[in-house]
């Protein structure tokens, strides 16, 4: 696979000097060539002309945060991240790619849980581009592969957990562990974008909810499983002082007949 290596390229500055000052000659090498009506010297001045366009050509600006791809005849030559003014070979075309962060919100999607109820789902996925060579040409559009991608790996988040379990606690939901959910998006996302160079800085779940055409039916089954809970918790702590009392008459009884 294609990976980004350092590309040959040069401070600007200097050869802008150099430009300016073969402007300035190709300039009075053609008056005095008119003047003189001199052929080798128009000719000369048209060479220099040729060279003062030619550098002008090799000249392109990098913003900090950005690198410029190089490439010859569609042969990859490397990139350059030095921010400035910078001068590369004039046949090299120069593709300029954003290092900076960014980050977006997938739409809110409607997907079955690992339990098939309808969920609404959508997240946020910070990211930015580490590798420009795959970026450029690993993939088609870096850019909407990253959109498309994390669409899809929310969707399969979705399908692989239950957004809630009224019976087992021990079970990874989708409302109650968001940590580890988050952790394995932030994974499953890195491991698709790699292949377009890209670093997944953050991915967390933003919008989370029952289906409309199930949610009220979920509230009501919430609202019983709670009023469930409650009362085991009081059975249990009936139970626990009853225990504690029978324990405490047993001592009681032990302590007389010792007497």
């Amino acid at each position: 696979m294609l990976t980004e290596s350092s590309g040959r390229s040069m401070a600007g500055i200097p050869w802008l000097i150099i430009d300016v000052v073969l402007a300035l000659l190709t300039i009075a090498a053609f008056v005095f060539a008119i003047i003189w009506e001199n052929i080798p010297l128009i000719v000369l001045s048209g060479v220099l002309l040729l060279v003062v366009v030619a550098i002008s050509i090799g000249f392109y600006m990098i913003q900090p945060n950005q690198a410029a791809v190089l490439t010859l005849f569609g042969d990859y030559k490397g990139s350059d991240r030095t921010p400035g003014l910078r001068f590369a070979n004039p046949l090299y075309l120069k593709k300029k790619v954003s290092l900076r962060v960014r980050n977006f919100t997938t739409a809110t999607s409607k997907v079955n849980d690992a339990n098939g109820n309808p969920i609404d789902i959508a997240a946020v996925v910070v990211w930015r581009v580490t590798d420009t060579a795959r970026a450029k040409f690993g993939v088609d559009d870096f850019v909407n592969y990253v959109h498309t991608q994390s669409e899809s790996a929310v969707r399969q988040l979705a399908r692989s957990y239950p957004y809630d379990n009224f019976d087992d606690d021990e079970v990874i939901t989708l409302i109650h562990d968001t940590s580890e959910v988050n952790e394995n998006l932030l994974v499953e996302l890195q491991e698709r974008a790699d292949a377009a160079g890209v670093e997944v800085l953050e991915a967390r779940i933003t919008d989370l909810a029952y289906a409309p055409e199930i949610a009220e039916a979920m509230l009501r089954r919430q609202q019983a499983s709670a009023i469930v809970a409650a009362r085991a918790k009081i059975v249990e702590g009936a139970v626990l002082m009853v225990r504690e009392a029978i324990e405490a008459l047993e001592e009681g009884t032990d302590s007389h007949d010792a007497i």
